[in-house]
């Protein structure tokens, strides 16, 4: 017969802070720039990074048109159940990657959301791990823009890749 495990062989309770301003702001100045500006403005600390990438802990590292690098560094608030790095973070990761690429092909008042993320996970992940997300457009559109990202860690192993379909749309 197996027992559950007491209070008292949990182990330390460990918490985190997050912290975001305010995402309105931001998104209003957002829709006065080009994506490219928007995402560039972000990287260099003129406007706060999302509050889903404080959140999770999504870094910008690079972003030219059509094609962004994030860093991520999860920790074990983001396991799973049997201790691995939730896929949920990985699509994150990926989705911001995919839309962020695509972001940065667009106008002034011109915005997007997601339609469709294909995802396939080649590797666990386990906290502390370095992860650089790559996002590329495949192709730019209108009305539908198409893009790819994939996750390396820190030895250049393939940790998961994903596909993407973006809807455009005017929002001025």
């Amino acid at each position: 017969m197996t027992t559950s495990p007491s209070l008292e062989t949990w182990g330390a309770e460990r918490s985190r802070t997050v912290t975001w301003n305010d995402p309105m702001p931001t998104i209003a100045a957002g829709l006065t720039m080009s994506g490219l500006d928007y995402l560039t403005a972000m990287l260099d600390g003129r406007l706060p990074a999302s509050p889903i990438g404080r959140l999770v802990g999504i870094e910008g590292v690079s972003v030219s048109r059509g094609d962004v690098v994030f860093r991520c560094v999860p920790d074990e608030s983001a396991y799973n159940p049997v201790g691995l790095i939730h896929g949920g973070l990985i699509s994150t990761l990926l989705d911001s990657a995919t839309a962020s690429a695509v972001h940065s092909t667009l106008d002034a008042g011109v915005a997007f959301t997601t339609l469709e993320l294909k995802v396939s996970f080649m590797r666990p992940v386990h906290a502390g791990q370095v992860l650089l997300a790559h996002g590329w457009v495949t192709k730019p559109g209108s009305r539908v823009s198409f893009a790819e990202a994939d996750i390396r860690d820190a030895d250049d192993r393939l940790v998961a890749t994903a596909s993407s379909t973006l809807l455009i749309q005017r929002v001025q």
